[in-house]
């Protein structure tokens, strides 16, 4: 895999690349993925949530990792974050082993419960953020536009719906403009409208050369991303883009591609 022009020119400036007679970064960098996994083992108690997940996750696009719950998703996710005790294998985000402290400014993880303070207004909750993670007040307002709450930023989060709480935390991930954002079923609960809104900004921070992990457990939210993950019982089924998963079992519809995937296993 080689690096094309979009893939943003301050990484490949980094990674050791050099202008070619036109000013830009053209020619063949190898791309370090922004996440490796390899062999990852978690057992809670007597089960084994993870079992020797090996997968690689590519700069500067959507991700999703799909799959039942129960699959091991946010397991997964919290192991990528560095929040999860593992039993063996190796997790390596941006360069850096899972959990560095080097990986706090370039990481963003929204969990499925709303990580806000209810009793606090949208713009105080990210106001308190913002000095947390060290931005100015003017970033508070761009990302409250960007997650579409401009209406509701007096509002006390508390009284919000589900569906604009989760939308709170979102926001709060995104003030300092992470390289990686990690997002578990951020999507969960929400109508198709905001579900739709949602993934387009998504995509547009993925063309901001941002990367996002994005877990769901339904499946028609396959086709939004540019990569899938499948996982089942802690393992790893497949992963590619939905076109070459398509190809690979003869089945358009992606929810065929999952159940084609498991039969083979059995």
């Amino acid at each position: 895999m080689l690096w094309r022009e979009e893939r943003g020119v301050e990484e490949r400036r980094r990674l050791g690349g050099a202008r070619d007679g036109r000013g830009r970064y053209s020619f063949d960098v190898p791309v370090v993925p922004s996440i490796a996994v390899e062999e990852l083992r978690v057992v809670r108690g007597e089960t084994v949530a993870l079992d020797g997940v090996s997968l690689r996750v590519s700069a500067g696009r959507v991700t999703g990792l799909l799959g039942p719950s129960g699959s091991g998703k946010s397991t997964l996710l919290r192991a990528i974050v560095g929040v999860q005790r593992i039993a063996s294998g190796r997790v390596t985000v941006l360069g850096q082993p899972a959990g560095s402290s080097q990986l706090r400014a370039h990481l963003g993880y929204v969990t499925q419960a709303p990580s806000v303070y209810p009793d606090l207004s949208v713009r105080e909750n990210l106001r308190y953020f913002a000095r947390i993670v060290g931005v100015t007040r003017e970033r508070v307002d761009e990302v409250i536009d960007t997650v579409g709450l401009a209406d509701v930023g007096g509002r006390v989060v508390g009284r919000l719906s589900g569906g604009q709480r989760a939308r709170v935390s979102l926001a709060s991930a995104l003030l300092h403009d992470p390289e990686l954002l990690v997002l578990d079923e951020p999507t969960v609960g929400l109508d198709p409208v905001l579900r739709r809104d949602l993934w387009e900004t998504f995509h547009a921070l993925a063309d901001r050369d941002r990367t996002l992990l994005v877990s769901s457990h339904v499946m028609d939210e396959a086709d939004r991303c540019d990569d899938l993950l499948l996982l089942r019982d802690g393992r790893l089924l497949a992963a590619g883009t939905p076109e070459e998963l398509r190809e690979q079992t003869g089945t358009r519809e992606l929810e065929s591609v999952f159940l084609r995937l498991i039969e083979a296993r059995v």
